[in-house]
């Protein structure tokens, strides 16, 4: 039987968590290929309901990487990003799926080796958690295609 992969999203903010992606990989650190990053122009712009529907539509684990406390460049939205992550990590909660299927990270630009291990080591958490439990089955899809027609 083949090992569990998780999948992970990644919401990173434009200026400071994706550049220091892109160092990861411009330094030639490995971090996990099943982490899948979606460049934001801050985290202040991720709602709960982003977050939320990654999860439904299949991602194992999300992670939401913002600027340093202090160091956003739209003031504090890496601030609102954090209380935001808590809310829906008590959501998750309260249903059942556990908080630590989310989790929200500050880095600045120059972190490649930061980020590398942050992504390495929240997918080995999902990957302990296993599979997402809410994650549409194709058939699911299918039947509810059918039930809206």
């Amino acid at each position: 039987m083949k090992e569990f992969e998780p999948v992970i999203v990644a919401f990173c903010c434009h200026y400071c968590a994706y550049t220091a992606a892109d160092m990861a990989g411009t330094m030639r650190l490995s971090y996990p290929p099943n982490v899948k990053i979606i460049k934001v122009p801050c985290t202040g712009k991720v709602g709960g309901v982003h977050i939320m529907r990654a999860l439904e539509k299949g991602a194992d684990g999300v992670i939401v990487a913002g600027c340093l406390e202090g160091d956003c460049h739209f003031k504090d939205g890496n601030v609102k990003a954090a209380k935001r992550v808590s809310y829906v990590q008590k959501l998750l909660d309260e249903i059942g799926m556990g908080p630590e299927r989310v989790e929200m990270v500050t880095l600045s630009a120059g972190m490649g080796e930061r980020f590398a291990r942050i992504a390495a080591e929240f997918t080995e958490s999902v990957r302990a958690l296993g599979p997402n439990p809410v994650k549409e089955a194709p058939a699911g899809r299918a039947r509810a295609a059918a039930a809206s027609s």
